[in-house]
């Protein structure tokens, strides 16, 4: 399964209501280091498929969730379990610092 296009609509049903732990990659197309940020997240999408929901939210159209989680820097990945953010990545990171932090949520 590729990634979840998440959006302002679908976003309490995708993310709040999910029973598996969500990762959104809030983003956008003019953003560079967003660029770094997308193929790792197309993986982690396929590793954990089933175990949790991995996606992105394009900041430009979908303004409404991006304010309400006040993001200001993108790239900005926000970790969910049971509704409530539990983490966050602010930037482009290697691919290990999203394992661990998913991993603890998994656990």
């Amino acid at each position: 399964m590729a990634k979840i296009e998440f959006t302002d609509q679908n976003f309490e049903r995708e993310v709040l209501k999910s029973d598996v732990p969500v990762v959104i990659d809030f983003w956008a197309i003019w953003c560079g280091p967003c660029k770094l940020v997308a193929p790792i997240m197309d993986e982690l999408a396929e590793t954990y498929e089933g175990r949790a929901k991995i996606g992105k939210l394009d900041v430009d159209v979908n303004q409404q969730t991006a304010i309400k989680y006040g993001v200001r820097s993108i790239p900005t990945v926000l970790f969910f379990k049971d509704g409530e953010v539990k983490d966050i990545v602010i930037g482009a990171v290697n691919k290990q610092v999203f394992i661990d932090k998913l991993e603890k949520l998994l656990n």
